[in-house]
């Protein structure tokens, strides 16, 4: 009668995990990594547009650290008015040790701009210091703006080391609030 019962208990469990499987409901390994997506928790769709120089950066290439992927441009004067904000965290935050990350925090600013000499003028005017800066330079018809649903600026995401979002819109303090979250 025991072998029995541990027969009926080993052909019920086995029933269970078999239908779980045909139906996609067990808690399996998932090889394929976090979901590429716009919310937090998702990982950052990927951007790889050319630097002023014509280098190409790609938002991949920051992974292990801590990056503000910002929306921006010239002539907004929002954005201009955020600038000293960023400025001020990323010469706060740009060395400091993060949970999980191999370097500090950094910037990816994408610029909504069609004019070349205005956007890097405005780097330059804002100190924009670091050093990712792209653009397509096709202002609303951005390719980046358009991945990311970007329909007004400034427009920010917050990336940790893994590249995968956990704020957005954050500004002025909410951004160095955002950032102490992430601090070792």
């Amino acid at each position: 009668m025991k072998r029995l019962n541990i027969f009926l208990v080993i052909a019920a469990f086995s029933l269970i995990l078999g239908a779980s499987i045909l139906n996609g409901t067990t808690n399996k390994l998932s090889t394929s990594g976090p979901v590429v997506g716009l919310e937090v928790g998702n990982l950052a769709p990927e951007l790889s547009f050319n630097s002023p120089d014509g280098k190409v950066i790609k938002l991949s290439s920051l992974q292990g650290k801590v990056v503000l992927l910002d929306f921006w441009a010239s002539w907004c004067g929002p954005c201009r008015m955020e600038n000293p904000s960023v400025v001020k965290a990323y010469k706060k935050y740009k060395d400091l040790k993060f949970k999980d990350a191999k370097g500090g925090f950094t910037v990816y600013n994408v610029s909504l701009d069609q004019k070349k000499e205005a956007w890097i003028n405005a780097i330059k005017k804002d100190g924009l210091e670091w050093e990712y800066h792209v653009s397509d330079l096709k202002g609303w018809g951005s390719q980046a703006a358009a991945i990311y649903g970007v329909n007004s600026i400034p427009a920010n995401y917050l990336l940790n080391s893994k590249g995968i979002i956990v704020a957005k819109s954050l500004r002025g303090v909410s951004l160095e609030t955002e950032l102490n979250k992430l601090l070792k």
